[in-house]
């Protein structure tokens, strides 16, 4: 191979904008992006996914204010940057089609079209308070460890969203 050759290879695989770390400054969840410092310039409008989709489909990791990420331009774009690595995340985000899932701090949301986890679970234990069963002498009107159910839809209050 030519040195010609070799220092035009050397070039194709050599990028002109790095990578870079910064610290984030702002994050908007609504439009996928945040703010962000390298300590000299602030980059607004940096993307929280490598491609955002008008449909709707989207994965994002929410970072948290004050961590730091690693910024990498989209075809050596500098009007294009994207958040390629997080140190601290604060909100995880992914849809697919209908169904989404959220993790935060707060606990989790599953959701399919209008139904979330803990909708379904709070209608079970709801009929579960509410049983009633035929016996010998007639219909129970009491159920005897509705306390355990109580304790057991605090519990799903308390982990879902």
């Amino acid at each position: 191979m030519t040195k010609d050759l070799q220092t035009a290879f050397a070039k194709l695989g050599k990028r002109s904008v790095d990578t870079f770390p910064a610290e984030v400054v702002s994050v908007d969840k609504v439009n996928g992006v945040c703010k962000v410092s390298d300590g000299q310039l602030e980059y607004d409008e940096v993307q929280l996914s490598a491609t955002v989709e008008e449909n709707g489909k989207r994965f994002y990791l929410f970072p948290k204010i004050g961590s730091y990420v690693l910024v990498s331009p989209i075809n050596e774009d500098l009007h294009r940057l994207y958040v390629e690595f997080f140190s601290e995340i604060e909100d995880f985000d992914l849809k697919i089609g209908v169904t989404e899932l959220q993790i935060d701090s707060e606990g989790f949301l599953l959701k399919k079209e209008n139904e979330t986890l803990k909708e379904l679970m709070s209608d079970l234990i709801k009929a579960c308070k509410n049983l009633k069963f035929q016996t010998n002498t007639g219909v129970t009107i009491k159920l005897l460890n509705l306390q355990d159910f109580i304790i057991v839809e605090n519990r799903f209050n308390q982990f879902l969203k």
